[in-house]
């Protein structure tokens, strides 16, 4: 599988990914839930032909899909390759999405903005990621007259957005502080200082194999900088805290440290029935041996790539095939054994 949630990145043994999330709309247009259909389908013609005809863009590959033609399976799909939000998948009125062949650029028309620019990086890039999406934007915007105010910036449908509209956050692995009790603490210290925690797929999502999302909750009053500065430093103290907390962890009881890694590995490479989420929890387990140079003979890559092909949907795209939940464990657990025969 190609893409770039498959790569390594900078900081890559706790930073999984990192995202900018651009939000826009459109001046003239009402917000997209009180949008008749016609006025709905004006905005994704729009956008659709700057994007499409672009010569910038053509190098990108964009692909169009139109939201009220795509089966739910296959819109739960791009959900969990966090290409679009939970709730715009189920959303009723016209909208759609434009994402690049390298999966790295999304564009969600008609969401909760009328635009939603998403840039998505491996690793701890959010720079890269900004620099991306304000490349994607300057030139929507130099064929879309945005909604502006000089006083409060870009305009919104959620007060919360007002201002520069980014939203910037890093998908974090953190099966240490988990462990130890320690991430109450880090959850509580994010809150006070305005930083957002949500589990594998943001809001009112849980964290899934210790995964957690970490992000920037105001956008009014701070330029793109400062925001992406501020979020680095807070990243960088958790990233800090957890390598610290591996160490101690191994070093005090090195045999059963080692044993739970390897035991979780044992059960990937052996089970017949396996739930997404018991998979997700043994990935975390074997995924913090590799990076502590534990396991040598298992590919990071092919962790990646597990933790999204074990997702139901993509699970069920592998087989082309709508499968039941305990058939769904079933292929799991076969996709898991053969994918993991490399290092035999």
């Amino acid at each position: 599988m190609d893409g770039w949630y498959v790569e390594k990145g900078p900081e890559s043994d706790v930073v999984v990914s990192s995202r900018v999330r651009l939000a826009r709309n459109i001046n003239n247009y009402s917000f997209p839930d009180r949008l008749d259909s016609q006025k709905a389908r004006e905005v994704v013609d729009n956008i659709k032909k700057i994007v499409l005809e672009s010569e910038e863009c053509k190098s990108y590959g964009f692909k169009f899909y139109d939201m009220h033609k795509l089966s739910s399976l296959d819109k739960n799909i791009l959900v969990e390759k966090h290409l679009i939000s939970p709730d715009f998948a189920i959303k009723q009125n016209v909208s759609g999405a434009l994402i690049s062949s390298s999966e790295q650029i999304s564009l969600m028309i008609n969401e909760e903005d009328h635009l939603r620019i998403q840039c998505l990086f491996p690793g701890m890039q959010l720079e890269n990621a900004s620099s991306l999406c304000n490349r994607m934007d300057d030139l929507l915007e130099s064929e879309l007259d945005y909604a502006y105010s000089v006083g409060y910036g870009y305009l919104t449908c959620c007060p919360t957005n007002i201002g520069t509209g980014i939203r910037a956050s890093v998908m974090l692995h953190l099966p240490a502080l988990v462990m130890t009790g320690y991430v109450r603490k880090v959850l509580e210290a994010c809150g006070k200082i305005g930083i957002a925690v949500r589990g594998i797929y943001g809001e009112n999502s849980e964290a899934a194999g210790n995964l957690f999302q970490i992000s920037n909750q105001v956008t009014l009053g701070q330029d793109e900088n400062e925001i992406i500065s501020g979020l680095k430093n807070v990243v960088s103290q958790i990233t800090e805290r957890e390598r610290t907390l591996r160490r101690e962890l191994y070093m005090k009881e090195p045999y059963r440290f080692e044993d739970n890694i390897y035991r979780a590995l044992g059960i990937l490479k052996n089970a017949r029935i396996i739930s997404a989420d018991e998979s997700l929890k043994l990935f975390s387990r074997v995924r913090m041996g590799v990076d502590m140079g534990i396991l040598k003979n298992v590919d990071s890559q092919v962790l990646n790539e597990l933790i999204l092909l074990v997702q139901p949907a993509c699970l069920q795209k592998q087989v082309d095939e709508e499968l039941k939940q305990g058939d769904r464990d079933r292929v799991r657990a076969d996709m898991i054994r053969k994918k993991l025969r490399f290092d035999d």
